[in-house]
């Protein structure tokens, strides 16, 4: 039997960025979902935003901060590992730690091959984004691979915030 020839438009790794929100989990389900159909490797990516230089760096103790947050990441991506291996889904991670989070997703891309990123956004609007800017937007500009950008619905916070005025302003 002759070998058989694999388009380059067939993901063999999708990258999924992960920061255990019900949104990057509704992503992760369609990221397995994709992988199982491609027989892909599932990469899960978690980043850890670094604290700005301060004056005083005795405030907040950053490596403490780190070191919790790679202890609860590396803890929920092994679970999601184990979850996905399950369902035969083959799956790998890894915590970065940076102040750019576009671009620590955008060298993971690099290093790792990634040839698909599944990725979602927080259906956050108003201020937030505007001022601070979207990391899913950013990676959308950003990334040469194909993208799956998946919309999530407004947080019920937001929703339940804006049913209870009587006057919509905007």
């Amino acid at each position: 039997m002759p070998a058989r020839h694999v388009p380059a438009s067939i993901p063999t790794k999708i990258m999924l960025p992960i920061d255990f929100s019900p949104s990057s989990q509704a992503a992760l389900e369609m990221a397995a979902d994709l992988a199982s159909h491609f027989h892909a490797e599932l990469y899960l990516v978690n980043v850890i935003p670094m604290f700005p230089t301060t004056t005083i760096p005795d405030l907040i103790p950053e490596g403490a901060f780190i070191g919790e947050r790679r202890t609860f990441a590396e803890t929920h991506l092994a679970k999601s590992i184990t979850a996905l291996e399950a369902r035969g889904v083959k799956a790998t991670s890894s915590v970065e730690v940076g102040n750019d989070i576009a671009g620590n997703l955008m060298e993971v891309v690099e290093r790792e091959h990634i040839d698909m990123v599944v990725i979602s956004t927080h259906g956050i609007s108003g201020w937030h984004p505007l001022v601070f800017g979207s990391i899913a937007e950013k990676v959308v500009k950003l990334v040469e691979c194909p993208l799956l950008l998946l919309r999530s619905a407004k947080p019920e916070t937001e929703l339940k915030t804006r049913s209870d005025r009587s006057i919509e302003w905007w």
